[in-house]
């Protein structure tokens, strides 16, 4: 019953216009027992692509001449857990939430990457479905429509629990599915995603050679 107040009452914050302090848990998010993954000064509790993954400004900003690969990764690993986030896409700029992966590892597989993409860009017009934001990749599509604007900061949160998947993009449900279920029989995409059975792993920005930044970058760890 309490989650779902929690998750109730995420929802609805994100569905109306709010300011919260950059990198800087709110007061509800303190008594619920969130913490903070990004302390927007540098980038302890990190690891992984710590050259071309940079802190400006209070934010973690990829770019791409910088070479743009590799993965950041989390220090911690996570089970369960509520995470949120904030990030700003440029034109046609193609990232991914990369949850309860191994490290150097190829997070679509070995983990869970959840895309992060600019679904307007061109280039990307005959994707397959499962390759758009949110969408768990290669396994679970997602509902779009509800990116702001490419240059304009996104709000999300990602719920995993078990099995549940749950993707909330600036205050709407995009995604809300059953990996399992999802994935029986075999994934929409043909392949092999044996990290779907991971019970925990690292939380990665997976870089794919475009600029993308992050703020705001917030746990809670569920039982």
């Amino acid at each position: 019953m309490k989650r779902h107040f929690f998750t109730f009452l995420a929802a609805f914050l994100f569905a109306v216009p709010f300011v919260f302090a950059q990198n800087k848990l709110t007061n509800m998010e303190k008594v619920e027992g969130f913490q903070l993954l990004f302390n927007g000064k540098n980038l302890d509790g990190w690891t992984g692509n710590t050259k071309d993954y940079v802190v400006e400004d209070g934010t973690i900003v990829l770019h791409p001449e910088n070479g743009g690969e590799g993965n950041l990764y989390t220090e911690k690993e996570y089970a369960n857990f509520i995470l949120r986030f904030d990030f700003q896409l440029t034109l046609g700029a193609n990232n991914g939430l990369g949850i309860r992966v191994p490290l150097n590892s190829h997070a679509a597989y070995d983990g869970m990457e959840l895309q992060i993409l600019d679904n307007t860009a061109e280039k990307y017009k005959d994707l397959h479905d499962y390759q758009y934001h949110g969408s768990v990749y290669g396994v679970i599509p997602a509902k779009r429509g509800y990116l702001k604007p490419v240059g304009e900061w996104n709000m999300q949160e990602v719920i995993a629990d078990g099995t549940h998947i749950k993707v909330i993009l600036n205050g709407h449900v995009i995604l809300d599915s059953d990996i399992k279920e999802a994935s029986r029989g075999g994934t929409i995409d043909g392949k092999k995603h044996k990290g779907l059975k991971n019970k925990k792993g690292h939380i990665a920005f997976l870089s794919h050679g475009d600029m993308v930044k992050f703020r705001n970058i917030r746990i809670r760890e569920l039982q």
